[in-house]
């Protein structure tokens, strides 16, 4: 299993902004809904009020890389253009439970 940790440098006060419009859009829900996907979960920092935290969990690289091919991948990129200043990922691979 493929796991993302994607961290997000929003631009201040934007990332309840960048939070609503992923809802609204259905970006989060049709992620959840592919083929291959175990978990799209956002999370909030404590220490952080610009962070904003997606943990991802995928059967394996082809299921991630499928994913970045639809349309609410690409929708996303168009909401970091305004709302995100940095992007960090960490990838790590792990058995499934």
């Amino acid at each position: 299993m493929l796991v993302l940790n994607v961290t997000y440098k929003c631009v201040p006060g934007k990332r309840e902004e960048l939070r609503a419009a992923i809802r609204a859009q259905g970006i989060d829900v049709a992620s959840r809904g592919e083929d291959g996907n175990f978990k799209y979960d956002f999370y909030l920092s404590t220490e952080d009020p610009d962070d904003l935290l997606l943990v991802e969990h995928w059967r394996d690289v082809d299921a991630w890389m499928t994913h970045r091919t639809f349309p609410h991948y690409e929708q996303l990129n168009e909401l970091k253009k305004d709302l995100v200043i940095s992007t960090s990922i960490q990838k790590a691979f792990a058995d499934e439970a």
